[in-house]
């Protein structure tokens, strides 16, 4: 009977701990919520997405230069968090080149974590890649994304032409997942 007490008991505070919403706060800013294992979670409807503010710093491509979210007003944005040093970003890149090239009105932005510079700017030159990046070594950026876990690399937030979070990817971003993504979100009115 006690066995029993103590299941009753743990079942209730771990169902006291669920939600249904991941990401969203109640006053419209995105708040990343722990997803209960899941590596892919999309956020619809449109309605029930949090925004992402205050993404911006100095641009990889143009030391000196500031640029961020702002800068892609009306536009779905792919917001890769990536470093020189992680393997699976090396192999995600040029997927996010090609829906850089291919896809209009979708831009990719980066948010290149825990690099130098040099080793950030080779990997960008070697790879041929033409999306900026926000160079962010201390993740100082990254933090402005409440909640977001800060020890994957790589991962993907989609954003909406409004910038309100649309999907995350927690792991290796690919084309046949993200086209359809992306190719639905600038499909939606603005």
């Amino acid at each position: 009977m006690r066995r029993l007490a103590l299941a009753l008991v743990a079942l209730l505070a771990l169902a006291g701990c669920s939600s249904s919403q991941d990401a969203v706060a109640s006053d419209g800013e995105f708040t990343f919520v722990a997803p209960g294992g899941q590596t892919t979670i999309l956020y619809d409807p449109p309605a029930e997405r949090g925004r992402v503010t205050g993404i911006s710093g100095e641009s990889l491509l143009n030391p000196g230069t500031e640029i961020g979210l702002e800068d892609y007003q009306g536009q779905v944005v792919v917001l890769n968090v990536w470093g020189s040093w992680c393997g699976p970003c090396r192999e995600e890149m040029p997927d996010l080149q090609f829906v850089q090239d291919t896809v209009e009105g979708v831009s990719v932005l980066g948010l290149d974590v825990r690099d130098s510079r040099d080793a950030a700017a080779d990997f960008v030159r070697d790879r041929g890649l033409t999306f900026d990046s926000i160079y962010d070594s201390p993740a100082r950026t990254l933090a402005q994304l409440s909640g977001y876990p800060r020890n994957t690399t790589p991962s993907t937030l989609v954003l909406d032409k409004q910038h309100r979070v649309a999907a995350v990817y927690l792991t290796q971003i690919r084309v046949p997942e993200l086209i359809p993504v992306v190719e639905r979100l600038v499909a939606e009115p603005a």
